[in-house]
């Protein structure tokens, strides 16, 4: 029988392996399932025949479950641990994606998708306080590639989301097979996990609000995940919409956008230490953005976007790890509260940012809301200067 992680500590090399095989799966499998779901959209709202404004008020579905899973989450992994939370929540999430297809209507499909955002929200708090534990207890530093698994993960569901849509396997289908696949690894994978003690004194962070020195870091937190969100579900029913595109070249653009995300954010740490300087990293990722924005936005046709969806890719995935790390160091602040109230801001950019985009659309058409986009990389670059060591 293998040997299992308890709450010693990781006792033994195997024990290790199995450990990052286990939470390394489950973040991959959330990012995975998330992709698949975003190249097929556009196929979604025409079969609904939805405006913009609807589908914006269906994917505010998937942003209100996640917000209000998030805090019962933590109150329950504070009394019960993480990994019981991690193990319910996983398959629940992968299996509960097969319901969005399904939807007949506008309101049955923001209830599937407050469903499937529910157990993802829960599991997204359980999968990172069980990372955390075991990155205690393994000695060194998992955490970033860990969420270059999740990025990994969007990256290789974007393609096959993409290749779904293209060979014209029908939806419902396509997510059950996802759905169904993804459940299966996770409870072949969970046993690893770390068996985190629960801290029956620690009262939930999730609704920490960013205050004083925090407040410029919350702004750019919510900035920066609110242009991943937006991405990710609108980029394909942009180039659709827009140029006209088939389903392989709108699938591209959030590819492209994943592609550099994963890269950028498994170089991330090595990037900080080559440079030496966090606002500098943060400038330079802000005016990635601010120039693939611009190019997303007047690109003459669909291909001429693609470079521009790598480059907000490359910049955006850097900026949230950074954000959090200086808000680790804040002397004024615990820790955790730092990080808590940071983590809270971006959070509620990456949840509301997709429903925003629609609703706006709805008065200035899609291309002029995702100008707000361009607006929040212009405040990145901004307000970088105030942060590190320059």
């Amino acid at each position: 029988m293998a040997q299992q992680i308890d709450d010693t500590g990781l006792a033994s090399g195997g024990a290790q392996r199995r450990f990052l095989l286990a939470v390394g799966s489950i973040f991959a499998a959330s990012g995975f399932a998330l992709a698949n779901w975003f190249p097929r959209i556009p196929e979604t709202r025409e079969a609904l025949g939805l405006s913009y404004d609807a589908l914006g008020i269906a994917l505010f579905g998937l942003a209100a479950g996640a917000m209000m899973s998030m805090p019962v989450a933590g109150w329950l992994i504070g009394r019960l641990g993480s990994r019981g939370i991690a193990i319910v929540t996983g398959p629940a999430a992968m299996l509960s994606l097969i319901l969005v297809p399904l939807a007949p209507n506008m309101l049955a499909l923001a209830g599937a998708l407050l469903l499937f955002g529910g157990f993802v929200g829960a599991l997204d708090v359980a999968m990172n306080a069980n990372a955390s534990a075991g990155e205690t207890r393994y000695g060194r530093p998992v955490l970033s590639r860990l969420h270059g698994m999740f990025s990994a993960g969007t990256l290789i569901g974007a393609i096959s989301g993409g290749a779904a849509a293209t060979a014209g396997i029908p939806l419902e289908v396509h997510l059950a097979g996802v759905g169904v696949a993804l459940a299966l690894l996770i409870v072949l994978t969970c046993p690893g996990l770390v068996r985190d003690q629960p801290d029956r004194t620690a009262a939930p962070s999730v609704f920490a609000l960013p205050r004083g020195p925090l407040l410029a870091l919350g702004v750019v937190a919510f900035a920066a995940l609110l242009i991943e969100g937006a991405i990710g579900d609108w980029s394909a029913v942009y180039l659709r919409d827009r140029f006209l595109a088939g389903p392989e070249i709108a699938a591209a653009g959030y590819i492209m956008f994943a592609a550099a995300m994963t890269v950028s954010r498994f170089a991330g740490d090595w990037l900080i230490g080559r440079v030496g300087s966090i606002s500098t990293v943060m400038r330079s990722a802000g005016l990635l953005m601010v120039v693939g924005m611009v190019l997303v936005l007047v690109g003459p046709t669909a291909p001429w976007t693609l470079p521009g969806f790598l480059l907000v890719g490359a910049g955006a995935a850097v900026v949230f790890p950074l954000t959090i790390r200086v808000a680790s160091t804040v002397s004024s602040l615990a820790v955790g509260t730092g990080i808590a109230a940071v983590a809270m801001a971006g959070y509620t950019g990456l949840l509301v940012g997709p429903p925003i985009i629609g609703l706006v659309a709805s008065w200035v058409g899609l291309r002029g809301a995702l100008g707000l986009l361009l607006l929040l990389a212009i405040i990145v670059a901004l307000l970088a200067s105030r942060f590190g060591d320059d």
